[in-house]
């Protein structure tokens, strides 16, 4: 999964901690998301300074962390992979701009209309820039059949992503793949015979020192012993304390952030010309150049010159994992997490430790103690709800002691303060949120402000104190909406095949979702207009937006169902409150 290093770029922005106070930093970081435990490598001056494990391996606390414990790298995996795929293309049995189809064998990528003129490609593959379709992997859960590749690749039974193909001309735009991750895993086997966790523990991991690693999946009963378990978003532990991920090159890297440290600095050392442990000068070069839209091959690029960044950011199931570092400065830092957290946390972790080690790149924001004027409860009530940041993309304020903060996963995350009744500031950036009511005093929009990104951010509606039911005027509706819902938590076919969806919906559903068990009953609370609002989701203009109580296998939540004009689904979120 991309999460680019601009994104960490816009959390460098000042923080409260102390430069002594890292640790505890930390810690409270973890107490405030609920986090379980946390590992985390720092680089200074091309070596690691600093290597600790905070928490536990699991919610039960029993075993503390430690730096040799293991965790999931997710997409962080396609860094590693990417050498590999880079040491095979400067022993001259890959070439990164031919097409791929002449080196595979076992599966090949199927001509179409796209193809015609311009062919997959190793640095497609690599910069994701091929057409090649399927964002990310789920994994399997222990005990379920595996598929092959070839299998994951067609889309074929036991796989659960649809299958990987090319539906724009490649070269021509940039769009993450997992899927094409997966192409050059293949690409990798046919050429060089060898499984793909001995080739890499050959070529990169064991002479990059990155002993505690591996591609293996499953888990050896060795290695299995030393793996922290893994949590979702709502902190629930996923089945089996993991998942297996077939998908090595693009999400099935075990390691730790040590070792993910002994990487980078691999990578920057290559980079000055000392003698090479896996690339050259020239190749390690080329893997840093900006193919399109920041990326590397392999990694994502952030600034440039002297301080240019490299790195990435991954998720698997149970597990986040970020690596950045700079180019030529000698520093970095990985940080590894057991559950999947959606907060600023791992930015705010990362502008610590800018801060504390004195980052080239590192420009804080000098933020004055914040002085919050009183504000009454029910003007703070009235600011309270959900609104639409971005497309895709929410953010939830709740009234807390005279400030509001934003919930993320259902805990607390960025605190902001009254300047004024109407105007409200974060406690540790320059970010502002203004509301203004509207003629009826009602609360449609705030105003986000931060250096220069100004913006009308819609309301999507109220956060839920026991409300109580309306009357559905329409329950047909909601009998299609409950099985668009289930075939959108199913995914593959399920998803393809079920009428009332949008298209934009079927793509970002095809892998399922785990926030939706068997529903039990649809409670209809209230709907809204907001056909106006500018709301999207999916690529699909949102016109009503319908509220329920939900009772699934497991617990009592709410739904939040985007629909549009022509009464499609287009999203749905489930929220605790």
């Amino acid at each position: 999964m991309r999460y680019p290093l601009a994104v960490i770029s816009l959390l460098l922005l000042g923080s409260p901690v102390l430069a002594d106070d890292l640790d505890d930093f930390i810690r409270d970081q973890l107490r405030k998301r609920h986090v379980p435990g946390l590992s985390i490598a720092i680089i200074q001056d091309g070596k690691i300074v600093k290597a600790m494990a905070y928490g536990f391996t699991d919610k039960n606390e029993k075993t503390p962390l430690t730096t040799a414990t293991l965790f999931q790298a997710g997409s962080v995996s396609k860094s590693v992979a990417a050498v590999g795929a880079l040491y095979l293309t400067e022993a001259g049995k890959l070439s990164l701009d031919e097409d791929v189809n002449v080196k595979l064998r076992t599966w090949k990528v199927p001509e179409n209309e796209f193809t015609k003129d311009k062919k997959v490609t190793l640095r497609g593959l690599l910069s994701h820039t091929t057409g090649l379709t399927v964002h990310g992997f789920p994994g399997y859960e222990v005990g379920k059949p595996i598929p092959t590749v070839p299998q994951i690749l067609n889309g074929a039974t036991p796989a659960n992503t649809a299958p990987v193909r090319v539906d724009f001309v490649p070269g021509t735009r940039w769009r993450y793949s997992g899927g094409g991750y997966t192409v050059m895993q293949q690409l990798v086997l046919d050429v060089t015979g060898k499984p793909f966790p001995q080739f890499m523990q050959e070529t990169v991991l064991g002479p990059l020192s990155m002993t505690e690693s591996t591609y293996q999946q499953p888990l050896p009963a060795d290695k299995a012993k030393l793996t922290a378990t893994g949590y979702y978003g709502d902190r629930s532990e996923v089945k089996g304390r993991w998942h297996i991920y077939p998908e090595m090159a693009a999400a099935g890297l075990w390691t730790t952030p040590s070792d993910l440290a002994r990487f980078a600095i691999g990578i920057q050392h290559t980079f000055a010309g000392e003698p090479k442990a896996v690339l050259s000068q020239t190749m390690t070069r080329q893997m840093l150049t900006d193919q399109k839209d920041n990326d590397g091959l392999g990694v994502f690029l952030e600034g440039e010159g002297h301080t240019m960044r490299f790195g990435h950011n991954g998720r698997d199931e149970g597990f986040d994992a970020l690596l950045t570092a700079g180019v030529e400065t000698g520093q970095g830092v990985a940080i590894m997490i057991n559950a999947n957290d959606n907060s600023r946390m791992m930015g705010q972790i990362v502008n610590a430790v800018a801060k504390h080690y004195n980052w080239l790149d590192y420009k804080a924001t000098k933020t004055a103690d914040r002085k919050a004027v009183p504000v009454e409860a029910k003007t703070l009530a009235a600011y309270e709800g959900r609104y639409e940041f971005a497309n895709n993309r929410m953010i939830t304020l709740m009234a807390e002691k005279n400030r509001l903060v934003t919930l993320v996963d259902g805990f607390g995350d960025e605190e902001f303060v009254p300047e004024t009744p109407t105007r409200f500031v974060s406690v540790d950036r320059d970010a502002y949120l203004t509301f203004t009511p509207d003629a009826t005093g009602k609360i449609t929009a705030l105003e986000w402000k931060q250096d220069k990104d100004e913006r009308k951010i819609p309301r999507i509606g109220p956060l839920f104190h026991a409300p109580k039911p309306g009357h559905d005027t329409n329950a047909t509706r909601t009998h299609q909406i409950e099985t668009a819902l289930m075939a959108m938590s199913k995914g593959g076919k399920a998803v393809a095949e079920t009428p009332g969806i949008t298209p934009g919906a079927r793509r970002g559903f095809s892998q399922g979702s785990r926030s939706l068990d068997s529903i039990k009953s649809m409670t209809f609370i209230s709907d809204d207009d907001v056909k106006n609002s500018g709301i999207e989701r999916h690529e699909g203009k949102v016109s009503q937006i319908l509220n329920y109580k939900l009772v699934t296998d497991t617990a009592q939540q709410y739904v939040i169902v985007y629909l549009t004009s022509d009464g499609l689904v287009t999203d749905y979120d489930i929220v605790e409150k």
